[in-house]
């Protein structure tokens, strides 16, 4: 069995260069493969285009990137929790890609799939279907959409084994899964690393033939984006 164990967050994104497509998995804070972006920003890659749900927080997360001008394009579905994120796209600083969730996560699994494009009734109307292929099925328009081709993925799992399979808890499991599938090198980080056979394979998420390296990450931080509470009686 392959052991793809790679001893830090630096190890793990060796060959990431300038130009690059890269997946950030996760659903606002929740998974986010903390990290990796660390180890992103201290290498000074730029000029990166970042396909990821959320944009994070100014702070925190992809917000870490965009403070230092290391993202050209960000891809992404809901992004209202960061103010940089804001200033650089009404600068026009930073070209912005906001597509359907749906959408995105359809492109994200199609890739992993080996399915190069689908058509999809959402965005039909508006905006996002400019310059798109139209087609009628059943009555009803749909546009053509690509899947994503990224270079590397790079997502968090709860667990992780020393062949590479995942097992992702909670929320964290949103865009994760199929982000790990869709990249060319998939680089995991987990909060535990077990040994090869420890994980129970009816609970592995993600098989580890889609994942190249993998380490265990040495902090975490889980903050959480929004706190709605309710008023004391």
């Amino acid at each position: 069995m392959i052991r793809k164990v790679v001893p830090h967050a630096t190890a793990a994104i060796e060959g990431l260069q300038d130009g690059m497509t890269v997946m950030f998995g996760g659903f606002g804070l929740c998974g986010i493969p903390e990290n990796a972006i660390a180890a992103v920003r201290a290498s000074g890659v730029t000029g990166l285009t970042c396909i990821s749900n959320n944009a994070g927080v100014d702070g925190f997360g992809l917000g870490l990137l965009l403070e230092t001008r290391q993202v050209r394009k960000m891809i992404s579905s809901y992004v209202g929790e960061n103010d940089e994120f804001e200033r650089q796209m009404l600068s026009g600083e930073l070209e912005v890609e906001l597509i359907p969730q749906g959408t995105l996560a359809e492109r994200c699994r199609a890739a992993g799939a080996g399915i190069p494009a689908f058509y999809t009734p959402a965005g039909y109307g508006t905006e996002v279907a400019e310059g798109k292929e139209v087609r009628i099925f059943n009555g009803k328009p749909h546009i053509l959409e690509h899947a994503f081709d990224a270079q590397f993925a790079f997502v968090k799992a709860w667990k992780g084994d020393e062949a590479g399979n995942l097992v992702f808890k909670g929320t964290a499991r949103n865009f994760n899964p199929m982000m790990a599938m869709a990249g060319r090198i998939t680089i995991a980080e987990v909060e535990e690393l077990v040994p090869a056979g420890t994980l129970d394979p009816n609970s592995i998420h993600v098989p580890g033939i889609f994942v190249h390296r993998i380490f265990q990450g040495g902090h975490f931080e889980k903050r959480i984006e929004q706190r709605t509470v309710r008023p004391r009686a």
